[in-house]
């Protein structure tokens, strides 16, 4: 019996295997259909009972993982030995077996181990001494249909001994299923020459080679989940820090050294016992949530996703705290326990390299680039930062940050030994915090103009980051709950001072011109970086973490060696880090207030420039797909609107100049006369050449002249840059155009991501979309962008219901009813001269931009531009609207029934569609 299989106490209680195998020999002697029946009827009646009795004593200590895991596989032993007996006594006894025609049944994979979770894979292997004979493929045959009619999911092979070996050879998947075999039933003189002929034919040569293609392997399915060990719905099993990274280091101390269990790797020296003891509570708490996770999906569910977060937190028994809700909690709990699998790997892999020490190349690890004299008393280990002593961050503990400085300096790695030693002394630099040799290392590497992000990630995976700056360590692992920031706070900081240093050196030009193109005018580049790295600082404190982190960087600054001068910059951009990015994405850029209430917080040119920068890296680094080309042109019209504000005194010279640009480039696109251009210039506003770029104005004007005197023209032009298609509706303006357009867009299958709303001084709507698909890219199919038209052009013609064939729109669950956001509307007359300015703030769903747009129209007022910003679960839509006369809505009574009606259709109440 597995060494594991001795911590499930009770075994009989879970199944009496006796008393099984007493009723199954009393299932009278017949025909095999009827017998067979009968033994899958008890079996599966046992097994429902026995996991039934697992999952009440898992309820009972939900954090016991592994003894639910072992006992699983101790059940399905149980299950497949009564199964076996039953078959080859009973269905197809042998009176007198030949030397071939014995068979011995394993267990492999993770079955293998001893584990198993509520839905997993039984992976099994039926082994022969040599060519299969017809009892042999009887007895499988009958096995596996009885294991099928149980409801169990079988991986399966049946293989001679030879065979075994020569696959083992050839596929590294089978020798690593192979590698976990354990003995289950049947003859165990078979096992035992399998077992032997494993270890002599297969892994006694060749351990170089498995260690290195497992790692390759580990590589590219890290890859494929995202290479981070931070994204915030995590895949347990396969994702990097989960199961798969344990599995991954005991099988290659299991091959290299012959382990029987992980305990024994102590012994190999491959890990210490402290280091054993955080490898076996990152295995059980790893175990516990792909429990959980099985239990409430009642399927192999293996990622950790937002819906089941919040009851998996309770089920632990993770209790809410002031600043910070029980799921995350247990969010930053689990990411340090994945934190901790990363830890262990490298410091695995050090010691086997040094076990493997020789002049080719180390497992995983770059070269270094080149060999620095100077190493101020460090060593060189191989190409490797090392230590000279045990006691060598005793005697100085500043050399802790020195450490890293050295690497980023130098271009090199830290030893995992290093790192193993730093994390283990980390706290003897809370003495230190205020040296100033320690804060001028460290504001060194911070704002150095190598690679900061990839030297600030080992000195937080050493622990040595968090202690030397706890501000810090009070976000390392903390998850923030919502779909809008893929990573943890420290992953996001970490990523975000990573994009800022690839902007300033160059990298990132194609994506970022106008960021990277004003960073030489920026006067204090390690102000900037202080800010990347505060900006989030005080997250979890249960208050504006702006406000929060801004007093943060006022304590904090000084200590690190900024001027006066410096820290009140850096106070004001983590004070402020979210306006340029809530003015430019929710607030109409056209309406001048808005440039002039957004410079006169903003005060001066360079406040404006390391604004803009520490936006585009805070965006950037929430997550991928977040970041697309028309965020980046709202953030450069604000950007030039701003500056043209700050620059020339506040004086509108500026606007009257661009707007003039913007008529000159269409007129020569266009190849329009003076007349011409004079006309255009008269019909349509001054807003409307602000509002849109010159692409668009282009575009546009060629669709009003090719439509001429017709009611109705629509274009469809996907942007790839934009990431979405442009949609242009060109009609007669009437009430209620707006929101049929909207409802018609969601019907076609299309998601509005921005809308901008314009009449012409001679009665027409010009309204442009910027829709994309659901998928998150423009459409592009040339049958899409026909729905599309065809879609608007019923709705405006009312030749069909939009409530009808919205109702007819079936949708997925959305992963949005995970989260509870209680819908807020904000009516501010002062943000515009012109228009009431209505936000609101709801949990994002299908076709919510239609239901506010109705509610508006259904409340008799005209809206004339619509803002629309989505973060993760969150919607944000704005609208600047008048009454039907054009002037601001005044009358608390009016506005309150406004607000109403808002918050009925943001709540998913659906208005009555106007006729």
């Amino acid at each position: 019996m597995p060494e594991r299989f001795a911590a499930v106490r009770n075994r009989r209680e879970i199944i009496d295997r006796r008393a099984l195998a007493e009723g199954l020999a009393a299932i009278p002697q017949g025909d095999a259909g009827p017998m067979r029946q009968a033994a899958t009827a008890a079996l599966k009646a046992a097994l429902t009972a026995g996991w039934a009795e697992i999952r009440r004593r898992f309820e009972e200590s939900p954090g016991n993982g592994m003894i639910a895991a072992a006992s699983g596989a101790f059940l399905t032993d149980q299950i497949l030995r009564l199964l076996w007996d039953f078959t080859t006594e009973r269905l197809y006894p042998l009176a007198n077996p030949t030397a071939s025609e014995r068979m011995t049944l394993i267990a492999v994979g993770g079955y293998g181990r001893g584990e198993m979770a509520p839905f997993s894979d039984v992976d099994i292997g039926f082994l022969t001494p040599y060519k299969q004979s017809a009892w042999h493929e009887q007895v499988i045959e009958t096995m596996l249909y009885g294991l099928w009619d149980l409801g169990l999911k079988v991986g399966q092979s049946s293989r001679s001994i030879d065979e075994m070996v020569r696959q083992a050879k050839g596929d590294i998947t089978i020798r690593t299923a192979l590698l976990e075999a354990r003995y289950v039933w049947g003859d165990t003189g078979v096992y035992e020459e399998a077992a032997r002929r494993f270890k002599t034919d297969v892994q006694a040569d060749g351990a170089r080679s498995f260690v290195v293609e497992k790692l390759a392997e580990r590589d590219e399915r890290h890859r494929k989940m995202g290479d981070s060990r931070y994204v915030v719905e995590p895949n347990v099993k396969e994702g990097k820090g989960g199961l798969r990274d344990l599995h991954t280091l005991f099988w290659i101390g299991k091959y290299v050294h012959n382990v029987g269990d992980a305990a024994a790797l102590v012994d190999a020296g491959l890990l210490t016992k402290t280091e054993y003891r955080q490898f076996k509570r990152a295995e059980n708490f790893l175990w516990s949530v792909r429990f959980h996770l099985h239990l409430l999906a009642g399927r192999a569910e293996e990622r950790l996703t937002f819906d089941v977060q919040p009851e998996i937190a309770a089920r632990m028994h993770y209790a809410d705290r002031p600043g910070k809700s029980r799921v995350e909690r247990f969010m930053q709990f689990y990411f340090l326990q994945a934190k901790r699998v990363g830890d262990l790997t490298g410091l695995f892999l050090a010691h086997l390299d040094e076990q493997f020490a020789s002049r080719t190349a180390r497992f995983g690890l770059r070269r270094i680039r080149r060999s620095p004299r100077k190493l101020n008393g460090f060593v060189l280990d191989r190409g490797r930062l090392a230590l000279p002593a045990d006691d060598w961050f005793a005697a100085d503990p500043v050399r802790l940050i020195e450490m890293f400085w050295l690497a980023d300096k130098h271009g090199l790695e830290v030893h995992p030994l290093a790192m193993r030693a730093a994390a283990r002394d980390a706290k003897m630099i809370d003495d230190k915090r205020t040296d100033a040799r320690a804060n001028a290392l460290f504001m060194d590497v911070l704002a150095s103009p190598r690679d900061p992000a990839l030297v600030l990630r080992w000195m937080n995976e050493a622990g040595v980051f968090g202690r030397f700056m706890p501000d810090f360590g009070r976000v390392v692992a903390q998850m923030q709950y919502d779909m809008y920031h893929h990573y943890t706070v420290d992953e996001h900081t970490i990523r975000a001072i990573g994009l800022l240093s690839r902007i300033e050196r160059g990298e990132l030009t194609e994506d970022h011109p106008l960021a990277f193109g004003i960073f030489p005018q920026i006067v204090s580049r390690r102000a900037l970086y202080v800010a990347v790295l505060l900006h989030d600082i005080a997250k979890g404190r249960g208050g504006d973490h702006s406000i929060l982190g801004a007093e943060v960087a006022e304590r904090l600054c000084p200590r690190l060696g900024l001027t006066k001068a410096e820290t009140e910059t850096v106070a004001w951009l983590v004070r402020y880090h979210l306006l340029m990015s809530a003015t430019a994405f929710k607030r109409d850029l056209s309406d001048f207030k808005t440039i002039l209430d957004f410079a006169e917080v903003v005060q001066s040119p360079q406040r404006l420039m390391m604004l803009l920068v520490l936006t585009v890296v805070d965006i950037r680094a929430v997550g991928p797909g977040i970041w697309n080309g028309w965020k980046r042109q709202l953030l450069t019209n604000l950007y030039d609107s701003a500056e043209e504000v700050l620059r020339l005194g506040h004086k509108q010279k500026g606007r009257g100049e661009r707007i003039s640009a913007k008529q000159d480039a269409v007129a020569e696109a266009l190849r329009w006369s003076q007349a011409k251009r004079d006309t255009m210039v008269r019909v349509l506003p001054e807003a409307y050449w602000v509002a849109e770029p010159v692409d668009v104005l282009i575009r546009n004007l060629k669709l009003m002249a090719e439509a001429g005197d017709a009611p109705l023209s629509i274009a469809t032009e996907p942007d790839a840059e934009r990431a979405a298609t442009l949609v242009t509706v060109y009609a007669a303006d009437h009430p209620g155009l707006f929101y049929r357009i909207a409802g018609a867009i969601h019907a076609a299958g299309g998601n509005i991501i921005d809308a901008r709303i314009h009449t012409t001084r001679s009665g027409m709507a010009l309204d442009n979309f910027l829709v994309q698909s659901p998928l998150g890219g423009p459409f592009d199919d040339a049958g899409q962008l026909q729905r599309l038209k065809t879609a608007i052009a019923d709705a405006l013609a009312n030749r069909a219901k939009l409530r009808e064939k919205l109702d007819r729109k079936t949708a997925m669950r959305p992963r949005t009813e995970a989260f509870t956001i209680a819908p807020n509307v904000l009516i501010d007359n002062r943000a515009s001269n012109r228009f009431t300015v209505i936000e609101v703030n709801a949990r994002d769903r299908p076709a919510l931009l239609h239901h506010l747009a109705n509610a508006l129209f259904q409340s008799k007022v005209t809206i004339h531009s619509a803002h629309v910003a989505t973060y993760g679960e969150r919607a944000v839509d704005t609208f600047y609207v008048t009454d039907l006369m054009g002037d601001k809505i005044g009358s608390g009574t009016r506005l309150r029934a406004i607000e109403r009606r808002l918050l009925e259709a943001a709540g998913g109440e659906v208005l009555a569609e106007a006729a």
